[in-house]
């Protein structure tokens, strides 16, 4: 039966053709799927510019002992006496402290600004001129020195937290992305960024013949009990980017909601084809029942070519597959979805999950697909392959109903999850509701030609009544070719209106929590918190108050206990947080205590949001941890309502901003007095640059733009997820309409031989075409609406999702055209035959 399987490949081209796509390109997104999760797991960063340090101590990011891995926004400072430590440890030669400062050049822009030291960590190196001494030097970048036409010599002025220094040129220096570097004298660094016994690294080198892990295993002793990491290997670039350990982490999540998405479209799409595939020669099943043919030879058959077809097809996936999570990782590294510095980790696992899953999925469908003819008696084999009786199975009613009962149990966590959190649900919750359609889709679809017969035999005529008469005797293969255009319309109606209910939803929340006129920044990236009084005392200032933006954790009342391990302690709550000055909060933003009084926010104490606020009373300590991991105890003297999921906690900023990466200020909200025009005011303030170097002011369309750019972040991720997706779900819909309509072949030929014209039978295609488009179309919609109507209540408080209705009818008429399209064109390649050619078809 192997080698009968294997012949009999070539002539059924077309089915095989449909099933090797189906098979190749789902093997190929589950492949790279899977490389980005394993790329996430690594999680990375080969270093760039501490690569000459063998070992690197930083702050330690992670928020440790608790159930899910958390990670602080803020890089945690170390102790710059630290490195005194570390050098006198036996093996180590050297320790160097490395210290990076945000800061701006009048000549040339944004800038980071370093300690001298840091030179020793990286390749840079002295190219012209001396190195940087406490006497008023620095040293550029040679990249970022050609493009200002500077030199050797030359004076600059350095705007660094809030404050203009003036320099002379020492030197220029080489190395990684000296385009935006500049070195200062360590003590002069240190001075100027207002970080006098603190540092961000300590570089460690070891002594000549010492190893390097012997060292970092002693160094790692000397740290315990502190919130201090060690790092060696590609874990170094950590310490240059703390944003691998938070933003890198988040890879893990979004690959797996990715790949899980992509393979179950996958086990969709390939069963669906390969379904639709042998269902397409049930009559050369029955011949082979009739002539003798057992049923396990029958089965071995089916499972024989499609086991070969899976092999070759998931073989060739292997090639494209590991190249297809690169792109996809370098397609977030440029939205800015996870760091840059992140490396693509990807080894043999991956494939073997991608190609498991696309065998399994194939021979399980085989399976399926050849075991209801093989159990058909001979006798009823050729009446069954005729007027297809079985069109239905009660396994198939089972699983629908339960797909149906877990679709409706996602859709209730939908409804109950907070705004930013429902999409996580929804998204699975669209493949189980496509899964349940897909399922049911012959009762449907049966229901559905049951309904539209007679209103479309009286529209189209003889080829419409035609077309509704193959679609009442060919339930099970309509059904078949509505399913493709169901999940691709659903799929591309739910993920889209999904990203576009939630952009609506943070938009919403972004627009009712303001209420100032005009916002106040820095070239430098922050501003002096005792610059809010002096732009309160501008005249047209009704108010003016300071936001500093961050993340915040309550702790747990059970203590963390180091003692119990990683991952088995109490989960923190974590909360936005911000930091501000009470005096004019509630005049530029619209906060409005609930209980208490957000006069009262002063000295250590917090408002939290109600919601979080349940099981405390006023006074009130809370246990709390600042962005940077710093444990503090806050007096709860207020609360505040918000919307359910964009709720935040606030403190003073005189609290939170010595807990910030730039130890300043980000902006400042200003409200207009009555009778004062923004505008006019927004010029008035601008005079406080010739006190403050570097101070911007803007109207609140600076404020929104920033809400814009975060929101088209993530819209952007989504539209890629999407597209790759709905991309595969469309192809499939395009190959299941060629696959349904060439198998055909013997059947429009039979119709030229006793009349029929060419133009006859495209109309009748053309009606089969629109049923099919009109019941795909239907059942997407079911499922879009059962996915985002939860949803929208969630984040909206509305049945009707966000976004324009344009987007419906595009994805309406682009679902009617494909299957038009695709039906059509296949249909005309089969009839430009000659009628009298059916006698040699094949059977």
């Amino acid at each position: 039966m192997i080698r009968i399987s294997l012949r009999t490949l070539r002539f059924h081209k077309s089915g095989f053709i449909a099933s090797f796509v189906a098979l190749f390109f789902g093997a190929v997104i589950v492949i790279g799927s899977g490389a980005l999760l394993e790329t996430g797991i690594h999680n990375a960063a080969p270093p760039h510019r501490l690569s000459a340090a063998p070992i690197v101590v930083s702050g330690d990011q992670r928020y440790a002992y608790t159930q899910q891995e958390l990670v602080f926004p803020e890089r945690s400072h170390l102790d710059a006496a630290l490195a005194d430590r570390i050098a006198k440890v036996p093996g180590v030669e050297d320790a160097v402290r490395d210290l990076s400062f945000p800061a701006a050049l009048s000549e040339g822009g944004s800038v980071t600004g370093h300690g001298w030291s840091s030179t020793r960590l990286s390749s840079h190196r002295l190219t012209e001129g001396a190195a940087p001494a406490a006497d008023g030097t620095i040293v550029l970048g040679k990249e970022l020195a050609d493009g200002a036409g500077l030199k050797t010599g030359d004076r600059v002025r350095l705007l660094v937290h809030g404050t203009e220094h003036g320099y002379r040129i020492s030197g220029l220096a080489t190395g990684p992305d000296d385009g935006g570097d500049v070195f200062l004298a360590d003590a002069e660094a240190a001075e100027v960024a207002g970080r006098v016994g603190t540092t961000d690294n300590i570089g460690v080198f070891p002594a000549s013949g010492a190893d390097p892990q012997q060292v970092a295993a002693a160094v790692r002793e000397v740290v315990d009990g502190s919130p201090v990491t060690v790092l060696t290997g590609d874990e170094r670039g950590r310490a240059e980017d703390p944003g691998v350990v938070a933003d890198g982490s988040d890879l893990i999540p979004l690959a797996a909601a990715f790949g899980g998405l992509s393979a179950m479209v996958t086990v969709f799409v390939v069963a669906s084809t390969l379904g639709l595939s042998i269902q397409q020669r049930q009559r050369e099943m029955a011949l082979l029942r009739t002539i003798g043919a057992t049923p396990g030879q029958l089965r071995r058959l089916v499972l024989g070519e499609t086991f070969f077809l899976a092999v070759v097809a998931t073989g060739l996936a292997t090639v494209p597959g590991p190249r297809f999570g690169q792109w996809l990782l370098d397609a977030f590294a440029g939205a800015g979805v996870v760091p840059e510095s992140i490396a693509y980790r990807a080894g043999s696992w991956p494939v073997i999950v991608g190609v498991g899953t696309a065998l399994l999925t194939a021979v399980g469908a085989a399976y399926i697909a050849a075991h209801g003819a093989a159990r058909t008696k001979p006798t009823e084999a050729l009446a069954e392959a005729t007027l297809q009786r079985r069109w239905f199975s009660a396994f198939r009613l089972v699983v629908g109903l339960l797909c149906l009962a877990g679709g409706a149990a996602l859709a209730w966590g939908t409804a109950g999850s907070a705004g930013p959190d429902a999409a996580g649900v929804a998204t699975p919750a669209a493949m189980v509701w496509a899964a349940a359609f897909g399922l049911l889709g012959p009762v449907v679809v049966r229901a559905m030609v049951a309904a539209l017969r007679r209103p479309v035999s009286r529209l189209s005529g003889l080829s419409g009544e035609l077309a509704a008469h193959n679609a009442r005797a060919r339930t099970a293969r309509l059904a078949s070719a509505v399913m493709p255009v169901m999940l691709a319309s659903g799929l591309a109606v739910g993920l889209i209106y999904m990203q576009t209910t939630q952009s609506d939803g943070a938009k919403q929340a972004f627009e009712e929590s303001m209420r100032a006129d005009v916002v106040v920044t820095s070239a430098s990236g922050g501003l002096p918190l005792d610059l809010v009084d002096t732009v309160r005392s501008q005249p047209g200032v009704a108010a003016a108050s300071a936001q500093i933006p961050t993340t915040g954790y309550i702790e747990p009342d059970e203590p963390m206990r180091p003692s119990e391990g990683e991952d088995t302690g109490p989960q923190p709550t974590e909360l936005s947080m911000l930091g501000v000055t009470h005096q004019g909060l509630d005049r530029t933003t619209a906060y409005r205590a609930a209980s208490g009084s957000l006069a009262d926010l002063s000295g250590k104490s917090v408002v939290l949001p109600a919601r979080y606020a349940e099981d405390r009373e006023l006074g009130d300590l809370v246990p709390m941890r600042l962005g940077d991991g710093t444990q503090v105890e806050l007096k709860l003297v207020a609360t505040v309502d918000g919307r359910r999921g964009y709720e935040t906690a606030l403190v003073p900023a005189s609290l939170l901003v010595g807990h910030t990466d730039g130890g300043l200020v980000p902006q400042i909200l200003v409200t207009a007095a009555a009778g004062t025009d923004p505008a006019a005011l927004t010029s008035s303030l601008s005079a406080l640059a010739k006190e403050q170097p570097g101070l911007q002011v803007s109207g609140r369309e600076v404020l929104e733009a920033a809400q814009a750019d975060a929101d088209d972040t993530q819209a952007w991720m989504a539209y890629l997820v999407l597209g790759v997706v709905v991309g595969y779900a469309t192809l499939a819909l395009i190959n299941t309409q060629v696959l349904a309509t060439t198998e055909r072949r013997k059947e429009f030929m039979l119709q030229r031989l006793i009349g029929a014209t060419r133009r006859q039978v495209l109309q009748m295609m053309t009606v089969e075409a629109s049923l099919v488009a009109l019941a795909g179309v239907i059942l997407g919609l079911l499922v879009a609406g059962a996915t985002l109507v939860p949803l929208s209540m969630s984040v909206l408080g509305t049945a009707l999702p966000g976004g324009s209705p344009w987007i419906l009818v595009a994805v309406v008429a682009g679902a009617t055209a494909l299957t038009l399209m695709t039906t059509l064109l296949a249909a005309g390649a089969v009839l430009r035959g000659r009628p009298g050619d059916m006698a040699g078809i094949k059977e």
